[in-house]
């Protein structure tokens, strides 16, 4: 039986990948903040919170990270944990850095000095393109990061090549773009939207305050992407890898899809700051624009070439956007407490 410690468990990723692995016989730990209640709902949901074995950890802790690598010998560790809401990480730079930059450095090191032959994967992110100098974007496409987060989560990257390179583990990056789920935390604009939708839907007519309506994402399904994650600790040789589902959708049409598959039918008027979507069927209004969801820096684009995954690790996306914004809504519509 293979042992896995999962950082940022309670998470979206952190739960899927948990479930993954269990499935495949793994012993799992779970390594979580302490706080005076355990975030575990989404465990819970998934049906796995009672196979998996919690400990305290925090990554701006290098003792408590040392105690736990050196005390048990884990086959592979998945760092998911993060600083991951990119609009706080403007207003807590400092944070985001030590989390999500030194975090990494604090596990690696641990790794090659006690457990060298762990296999570890690092959780970088597209939001490392930020202002992108190609399109699509690929393993080899220089970094632009646009946020602190995205700044923070270079450095995780690039650490995580450097101990590969220097020392020999078995260290893998996946560079993953947007990828959601039901289980997704509401700050995030996708689980926002089909939050304030499915409440639409159901005869609560709030519209929903959103940003830039044409950033365009490459958006695909969080369970898919965690068994990428798997994948690339499978290989013989730990390299870094996109995964992408290779097709970009603005914002305006996620917020569509979602609506479609609540029978919502959106008529939209104005342009930019003014811009607002109506319900046709009530008369009211169902998204609108606010200024304030505006990035200080946006970033515009974002669409990943997989094909390096797709033809080493043998990873393909299975669900669609459409497909993901009507998963979500209907789980929100479903859920939804009056």
């Amino acid at each position: 039986m293979k042992s896995a410690l999962i950082t940022g468990i309670t998470g979206q990723d952190g739960s899927y990948l948990a479930k993954l692995l269990l499935e495949k016989g793994y012993r799992v730990t779970g390594a979580v903040r302490r706080n005076s209640q355990t975030e575990i709902a989404r465990l819970q949901r998934l049906g796995i919170a009672d196979d998996i074995t919690f400990v305290d950890f925090e990554l701006g802790e290098i003792n408590n990270i040392t105690r736990l690598i050196r005390g048990t010998a884990f086959d592979e560790i998945y760092n998911l944990a993060a600083q991951s809401f990119v609009g706080s990480s403007w207003e807590q730079p400092i944070y985001a850095a030590d989390v999500n930059g030194l975090g990494v450095a604090r596990l690696l090191d641990c790794i090659r000095t006690y457990t060298p032959q762990t296999r570890f994967y690092q959780a970088s992110t597209s939001e490392m393109f930020g202002l992108v100098r190609e399109v699509p974007q690929s393993e080899t496409t220089p970094f632009h990061p646009r946020s602190p987060y995205g700044v923070a989560k270079v450095y995780g990257h690039f650490i995580t090549v450097n101990y590969r390179e220097s020392f020999g583990l078995h260290a893998s990056s996946g560079i993953l773009f947007n990828h959601e789920s039901p289980l997704r935390g509401p700050e995030f604009v996708t689980r926002k939207i089909t939050l304030a939708l499915a409440r639409f839907a159901r005869g609560e007519h709030v519209p929903v305050d959103l940003g830039n309506l044409n950033a365009q994402r490459d958006w695909g399904f969080a369970g898919d992407y965690v068994e990428g994650m798997w994948r690339m600790l499978q290989q013989d040789k730990a390299d870094d890898y996109v995964l992408a589902t290779g097709v970009t959708t603005t914002i305006r049409d996620f917020v569509r899809f979602a609506a479609e598959a609540l029978d919502l039918d959106l008529e939209w008027s104005g342009e930019e700051m003014t811009e607002m979507a109506v319900d046709r069927r009530s008369g009211k209004v169902a998204v609108r624009v606010n200024p304030k969801f505006h990035r200080p820096a946006e970033v515009d684009l974002l669409l990943g070439d997989s094909s390096k995954a797709r033809g080493t690790l043998g990873w393909q996306p299975k669900v669609t956007v459409r497909e993901l914004a009507a998963m979500m809504a209907r789980a929100d519509y479903d859920g939804w407490q009056g």
